[in-house]
């Protein structure tokens, strides 16, 4: 098929996140303000200067078989549970085939993770100096690979078009969904399952990003600590989970019968080019990226009426993105509804472009914006409109929302969605 720049709709939604084990779940958790974030009770993070985090509210040993299990890392176990999730979803009974709705040559798979096994490559070290060479697993390297939770997503629903993994740090998530929508533009396939992936949680990472300043410290009230735009913020909360969408070209999904949550628009790319670590405290990177989306498609920005932004938490990047929004979107901010999902499920790195794009495709669905919570004192420099305390409805008619993602590395990813 040659066709180009065909509509690309979602079709399927799956997740597994600190507020739930699945996508209804975890939209109830975040219209409900409640937070994810918990003490972290094992002993091996007794003596860190951060000892609260966020996991997933139903671990996959509770849904995956203990044979798959001991050959999948984490990250991958998270992405197969959500990926089940969105595959079903969207209406396909069985992996690609004949009988299946979509051939597999015209199935694809991107799905991200910022950091990949980095649990089983640190456990099974420690199988190592401890226990010697002949007790090391041996699924050790296709556990750990960064590719393993798109390439075990791509066997579990055969995918043949093609299986990827864009690594852009905390970008990761977005950029795979992106990376998705280009594949069925350009006629490469018909279906993409996409999104991203973390499993993080481990002492090593933990002290890393706190050597870094770059986590908060507030362990005695960790149902707090996840706090975007409050004057006080001192950090982002490490969360872990997967979230997945199923996208698929309109022209197919109508042929069977498919329902339809929202169109996807398009996506802004751009790069920093500042820091390895920092953002640009102008938000010209994000500026950039928005621009080039709007450049790209029919997105007007008077269309967009909700944002889910990226808003770890952290005193310089919260600001710099509002910063970005008001010199592209101009007085056109002003009514956009914007929600920092990450005040209830912490930041997942790569895995928080999957999981957030979950919710702004439920968003423009059920025309609700979830809030913002934990903000007692919103700083002075965030200049727009922060949904807090209570979920805010949307306009009817014709709406759009944006998905914003951001990276170490200077990496900038903006998705658009639009009602259908």
């Amino acid at each position: 098929m040659n066709s180009t720049n065909r509509t690309v709709v979602v079709t399927g939604i799956g997740a597994t996140t600190p507020l739930g084990g699945d996508s209804a779940s975890t939209w109830e958790g975040l219209l409900a303000g409640r937070s994810g974030v918990k003490p972290l009770e094992n002993e091996r993070f007794a003596d860190l200067p951060v000892r609260i985090a966020a996991p997933v509210a139903v671990d996959p040993a509770d849904v995956l078989p203990r044979p798959m299990l001991r050959k999948l890392d984490r990250s991958a176990q998270f992405a197969l549970i959500a990926a089940r999730e969105a595959w079903a979803d969207a209406g396909f009974t069985d992996k690609a085939g004949d009988d299946a709705g979509v051939t597999p040559e015209r199935l694809g798979a991107v799905v991200a993770s910022g950091i990949g096994g980095v649990t089983t490559l640190l456990d099974q070290y420690d199988v190592l100096r401890e226990k010697g060479a002949r007790r090391v697993s041996p699924h050790t390297v296709p556990m750990l690979m960064p590719n393993s939770p798109s390439a075990n997503v791509g066997l579990e629903v055969n995918a043949r078009a093609g299986v990827h993994t864009p690594v852009s740090a905390c970008a990761s998530g977005a950029e795979a969904i992106g990376y998705a929508f280009e594949m069925i533009r350009s006629g490469r396939a018909d279906v993409v399952v996409a999104g991203g992936t973390e499993a993080a949680i481990h002492p090593l990472p933990v002290a890393a990003f706190a050597s870094m300043m770059a986590m908060s410290k507030n362990n005695d009230e960790p149902g707090k600590a996840s706090r975007p735009y409050d004057k006080a913020r001192d950090g982002f909360v490490l969360g872990e989970g997967a979230g997945i969408v199923v996208l698929e070209s309109a022209e197919h999904a109508a042929k069977r019968g498919a329902r339809v949550y929202c169109e996807v628009l398009g996506q802004g790319l751009s790069a920093d080019s500042h820091h390895i670590a920092q953002p640009e405290p102008t938000g010209r990177g994000i500026a950039a990226a928005l621009q080039n989306l709007l450049d790209s498609s029919d997105l007007k920005p008077a269309e967009v009426v909700h944002l889910n932004a990226h808003a770890t938490s952290t005193p310089q990047g919260d600001a710099a993105e509002i910063k970005a929004l008001r010199k592209v979107l101009g007085d056109d901010l002003d009514h956009v509804a914007v929600s920092a999902t990450k005040s209830m499920t912490g930041h997942l790195l790569g895995g928080a472009g999957g999981i957030e794009t979950v919710a702004t495709v439920l968003a423009l669905y059920h025309r609700t914006a979830p809030p913002t919570i934990n903000i007692d004192e919103l700083d002075e420099d965030i200049d727009a409109d922060i949904v807090r305390g209570e979920p805010r409805p949307l306009p009817q008619g014709t709406i759009a929302a944006i998905n914003n993602s951001f990276g170490f590395g200077g990496h900038n990813v903006v998705l658009a969605l639009r009602t259908v």
